[in-house]
């Protein structure tokens, strides 16, 4: 398991912060029936059920929200990634379908509230801190271009920084050749239900992803 930390000077900015971090092998590939069908019900549970107003009111993403305003970062023109995916929902503007793992991401996102950063394992060097970002700092987020990262909640290793809650890098998206995995569940609500939402994960890739050589740990 590639060591995480997180940095001191993100704890004085934010100390309610946690990472539920789950390590695992797997096989990438296009997402079942079965996957797709449990996707799309989410994601009509979640329209059915709330408005464009209400995502920002889910204590989840107000207390993650609060946290980026605290470090220095405007929420609202630097979406969390599960925020602007539960956004797209509602507006019915759909999801994209990538592979399994990006598919098991997203309903983890949509039934939990949490951004999730995933990344493929042999594409980092560590060990990993997670920390905020300079004036210095950028990278091309997935689908995203260009991004800049000063003042956003980062993790950073050997090479550089590579993923945030708000979207992880293309040097270390997750691939058909993908082997080995790194998702990691973000709270800004301390441990909360991080365990509770680990084990959903571990369920998921165990069944859709044929995960082998699980490793789970909470960060604090």
């Amino acid at each position: 398991m590639p060591d995480i930390k997180i940095s001191d000077q993100l704890k004085s900015k934010w100390s309610d912060i946690a990472i539920g971090s789950l390590q695992t092998n797997v096989v990438v590939k296009q997402s079942d029936d079965v996957l797709i069908k449990k996707l799309d019900a989410a994601c009509n549970d979640f329209a059915t059920n709330h408005e464009v107003e209400d995502i920002s009111k889910l204590q989840v993403i107000a207390d993650s929200r609060k946290a980026y305003k605290a470090i220095g970062k405007d929420p609202a023109r630097y979406r969390l990634s599960s925020e602007a995916l539960l956004r797209r929902i509602v507006k019915e503007k759909g999801i994209y379908k990538i592979n399994n793992i990006v598919d098991i991401n997203n309903l983890l996102s949509i039934t939990s509230y949490y951004s999730i950063c995933a990344f493929d394992i042999s594409k980092l060097q560590g060990p990993i801190i997670f920390t905020v970002g300079t004036k210095e700092d950028e990278y091309y987020g997935i689908g995203r271009g260009l991004l800049n990262i000063e003042n956003l909640p980062v993790f950073e290793d050997q090479i550089g920084k590579f993923g945030s809650p708000t979207s992880d890098s293309e040097r270390v998206k997750i691939t058909n050749e993908t082997i080995s995995v790194s998702m990691n569940i973000i709270s800004f609500s301390g441990i909360n239900d991080l365990e509770f939402q680990l084990n959903q994960l571990k369920e998921l890739l165990i069944q859709f992803a044929d995960a082998e050589n699980i490793e789970i740990n909470i960060i604090t």
